[in-house]
């Protein structure tokens, strides 16, 4: 049976106010905190990228203590917002943060390098007030985003990465760049490890696992 138009419309309504989006996962963090042990819970918090993971590749999570908390078409500002409740409650080891490419893009509105990377260095202060260790990733390498054309990320991209890279470094967070390894002779993404020149396809997330295992390994032998 069709919803009415005023359901519709509340639904709508309250969709928009859940702007984080803290509603996808409220539920499946409620059955985590209700385990007795943390597991060395591992949590990547990120956007389409991170989400993602686990369809184009999911054995690499399989059997694994690895909580995936990525959100498609998500900013760093949202992020911000739900990072207490799909991270800091959660009790984690450690959180792996992949994030900035859609503030980029401007998904979610206009964002200057200074705002995206201020937003990044908070989610990492605020696992580190809570003894959470933490993994910086690089933004991988866009020549153009398929959904909004034209804004010439490239420089912006190596900017912001930069700025995280500089950050890590001074405060004793491990740096993980993938950007490197990843990209191509015009700064954009290696055509065979993408689908649409922004996502990573399973061969592209083959590489991102082999670097991220091995950053993963020395942060928790810190």
């Amino acid at each position: 049976m069709e919803k009415p138009f005023y359901i519709l419309l509340f639904l709508s309504f309250v969709s928009a106010q859940d702007w984080a989006n803290l509603s996808k996962y409220r539920e499946d963090n409620a059955k985590l905190a209700l385990t007795s042990s943390s597991e060395n819970r591992i949590v990547f918090m990120g956007n389409s990228i991170t989400e993602d993971w686990k369809t184009f590749h999911p054995e690499f999570f399989s059997g694994k203590p690895y909580i995936n908390r990525g959100i498609s078409s998500q900013t760093t500002p949202q992020m911000l917002l739900r990072f207490r409740a799909d991270v800091i409650n959660l009790n984690p080891e450690l959180v792996i943060i992949l994030a900035g490419t859609n503030d980029i893009a401007g998904n979610t509105g206009p964002s200057s390098i200074e705002m995206i990377a201020h937003n990044i260095i908070s989610m990492a202060e605020l696992a580190m007030i809570n003894d959470i260790k933490i993994i910086l990733c690089s933004v991988l390498p866009v020549y153009d985003y398929t959904w909004k054309p034209g804004l010439n990320p490239v420089g912006k991209i190596s900017a912001l990465n930069e700025i995280i890279r500089d950050y890590a470094q001074n405060n004793g967070i491990m740096y993980l760049d993938y950007y490197s390894s990843m990209v191509d002779d015009r700064k954009g993404l290696t055509e065979d490890y993408t689908y649409d020149g922004v996502h990573p396809n399973k061969l592209g997330y083959t590489i991102m696992e082999s670097l991220l295992e091995t950053a993963i390994e020395a942060t928790l032998e810190k």
